[in-house]
């Protein structure tokens, strides 16, 4: 039997240091593989991964609930059907929807032989939550609506206004999830393991059924209007139906976002300030529409000055954009290597072992990309 588990969070949330610590303490007798989708062309996070000796099957260019549905279904097959794991852990992108991954999911399970869905799990960073829920509700509160289990990171050095603030929101969007507030160091993995099996896996197949019945039924919806707009309907009558489904259908389908440029130029364009990002996101929009990611792979050999100096400039300014994620593996001068990770203003600059080349990914708002790549050096 393979059970799937889902691990979502928003970015730098921090499922990967989450992941290890139940790998590593919950999952110790099993055979487990990681399916791994990092947002933007470069991979990053399977070169942190490669340390624990588990197999990572990565996806790059996309999040899995846009662009990536296809291959994403496909890859996780070839991982069932190569390795025969006991359990796979999906990180999904920190900026995909709970809810169009665990879909995903679910029509893999029901395909496959002996595999089930297992939990919905969701990292959330108490210090960042106020912050990054006002800013990108949209994402956000679709990973803590359709979990079953909710995990607070940072709690240790979170106060307890932060910390009931927020529980309060979490149960206001998802009374059901079991909410983990003790700081991780506190607990064993199994203790947390026990937790997260606390709910049932058949409400996990009902939430995915009912988001599934949901999908078709917009499918449906949608392609109705089309037939319409077939038979000579005038212009005026398409907008006023058109706009009845902006206001009161939230789960737009691909389609239909194209027929919204004009909408989703406001929403990413470089005049706006985070308040009109926060307006915004009352809409249904992909992750390309709202963040910039620039990447780079190269052999340049930097300083952890360098790096310092650039990570700081992300945390204390918005002159580069609005970083919300920075991380890489890179060479330095010195033979050594210098593996970084900023998240949402605070950063940590590690040595680690060598990789097949350097790697910087940097994800954000208004990305101002030439300014970014002289920061680091690099043309």
């Amino acid at each position: 039997m393979t059970v799937i588990d889902i691990y979502s969070g928003f970015l730098g949330a921090g499922k990967t240091t989450f992941m290890k610590k139940m790998v590593a303490e919950a999952y110790k007798d099993e055979k487990v593989v990681i399916v791994e989708n990092e947002f933007g062309e470069i991979g990053i996070d399977s070169g942190f991964l490669k340390e624990t000796g588990i197999t990572v099957s990565e996806i790059n260019g996309g999040c899995v609930c846009c662009t990536l549905v296809g291959d994403f279904t496909k890859n996780l097959h070839e991982v069932i059907q190569t390795y025969h794991p006991d359990r796979i852990l999906v990180e999904p992108s920190g900026v995909a929807k709970l809810s169009d991954v665990m879909v995903s999911v679910m029509d893999v399970a029901k395909s496959e032989e002996n595999v089930e869905m297992g939990a919905l799990v969701t990292v959330i960073n108490a210090l960042k939550a106020r912050k990054q829920m006002k800013a990108f509700g949209e994402f956000f509160i679709d990973q803590i609506e359709h979990a079953t289990t909710i995990v607070l990171s940072r709690t240790q050095k979170a106060d307890q206004e932060m910390l009931e603030f927020c529980t309060k929101e979490i149960q206001e969007h998802n009374p059901k999830a079991t909410v983990i507030t003790t700081p991780w160091d506190e607990l064993s993995g199994e203790t947390i393991e026990k937790a997260i099996e606390g709910k049932n896996s058949l409400e996990v197949q009902e939430l995915a059924e009912l988001h599934h019945a949901q999908e078709e039924a917009e499918h449906h919806h949608h392609h109705h209007d089309h037939d319409h707009d077939d038979h000579d309907h005038d212009h005026e009558e398409h907008e006023h139906d058109h706009d009845e489904d902006h206001d009161h259908d939230h789960h737009h389908d691909h389609e239909e976002d194209h027929d919204h440029h004009e909408h989703e130029e406001c929403h990413c364009g470089h005049d706006h300030d985070h308040e009109d990002h926060d307006h915004e996101h009352h809409h249904h929009h992909h992750a390309d529409d709202i963040f910039t990611t620039w990447g780079r792979t190269t052999p340049h050999k930097f300083t952890r000055e360098t790096i310092e100096k650039a990570l700081k400039a992300f945390a204390d300014s918005d002159d580069y954009g609005y970083i919300v994620r920075s991380k890489g593996i890179v060479p330095a001068e010195d033979g050594s290597w210098i593996y970084f990770d900023l998240v949402d203003g605070e950063y940590e600059i590690r040595s680690g072992e060598p990789d097949v080349t350097g790697r910087l990914v940097v994800i954000g708002t208004d990305v101002k990309e030439d300014k970014v790549a002289e920061l680091f050096g690099i043309q």
